[in-house]
């Protein structure tokens, strides 16, 4: 014990700058695998009067932008929200929700108006009274998978709904990327479809990254952990070493911890032991260089530091349920 305390006392401590620098060190990291895949947009004309009602989409997000007029969000459960123009919204785990110019207005389901294509994955849906209306609103949206890379742990921690306000300091440069957005819907140019597709995945990454920065809403887990220095750094060597056989001993001296200390923190704070996390980390890894990446499963084995294919295809199976070939073909398919 005499020991342990000794160590501890030794340890150097961290400046406020020392903090600020991990924490923006692995959000980058983490931040840098996040993908938006399926997106399917479509820009949407409302009259004075209307009321969209959207399904729920579990493993899906759902993004707004309010580009003319307001609107009334009403969650599942009732929660209302009132938009503005200029403000975006990210709904990260799908919910049912509506849309609607009052919160006693009746909502139509969004397919049951006709949609006409303005461009590759690009819809306009009028949802005019009449053709001859001038539209009070015009709002962009769009529903897509929603795959966090190295902050999968994130998501069930995220809120349902994350209205942002570009006007403020939460989410700095956001109004650019929205108003390039806006621009390149209405411009109509070539390509305008796949630059949109980008913007969207800019603005989904600003979004998450001003909700880490801000405290994520008081949130625990993995969040906790990122803003901890005792356990930030433990992280931000699994992500930049993934293929390393880390031991609880090396993980600690990277935190300037005793191994019990760092895996009773680790434990308490995330909810899993260091070397499940390190294996999930993995397997997660895995799974997008098999799916999207379309690397052979040697080859993924062999950059995740499995000494043999046969050792990675069952620790992929004990984590994910399915052997790495099963897993390449259902993503394949579901891509399809």
């Amino acid at each position: 014990m005499m020991e342990t305390l000794h160590f501890l006392t030794e340890t150097p401590k961290m400046t406020q700058a020392d903090v600020f620098a991990l924490s923006s060190d692995l959000i980058s990291a983490l931040l840098t695998d996040m993908r938006l895949r399926g997106v399917q947009y479509r820009r949407v004309q409302a009259g004075a009067e209307f009321g969209l009602n959207f399904e729920a989409r579990p493993g899906h997000a759902y993004f707004y932008f309010l580009a003319v007029g307001s609107a009334v969000l009403r969650t599942s459960d009732g929660t209302l929200h009132a938009l503005a123009a200029g403000n975006a919204v990210l709904m990260p785990h799908g919910g049912a929700h509506q849309l609607l110019s009052r919160a006693d207005t009746p909502a139509i389901d969004i397919d049951s108006y006709q949609a006409s294509p303005l461009g590759d994955k690009v819809d306009a849906v009028d949802a005019c009274p009449s053709l001859g209306m001038t539209p009070g609103t015009i709002l962009f949206y769009g529903c897509m998978e929603f795959d966090l890379g190295g902050m999968q742990g994130l998501g069930p921690l995220m809120s349902a709904v994350m209205v942002t306000d570009v006007a403020g300091q939460r989410y700095p440069g956001l109004a650019a990327i929205l108003g390039a957005m806006k621009s390149e819907v209405c411009s109509g140019r070539v390509g305008f479809a796949g630059i949109l597709a980008r913007l969207a995945e800019v603005a989904a990454a600003m979004i998450v990254r001003g909700w880490v920065e801000c405290g994520c809403d008081n949130a625990s887990g993995l969040v906790a952990a990122l803003r901890d220095p005792r356990l930030a750094r433990a992280i931000l060597a699994l992500h930049r070493q993934p293929g390393r056989n880390w031991t609880v001993e090396e993980l600690a001296l990277e935190c300037h911890s005793s191994r019990s200390v760092f895996a009773e923190r680790f434990q308490a704070t995330i909810g899993t032991p260091p070397l499940r996390y390190a294996t999930e980390l993995r397997m997660h890894l895995a799974s997008q260089w098999l799916g999207q990446g379309r690397l052979p499963v040697e080859t993924v084995a062999q950059r995740l530091g499995y000494a043999s294919q046969a050792a990675f295809s069952r620790a992929y199976k004990r984590i994910t349920g399915q052997t790495p070939g099963v897993s390449r073909r259902t993503q394949a398919a579901n891509g399809a």
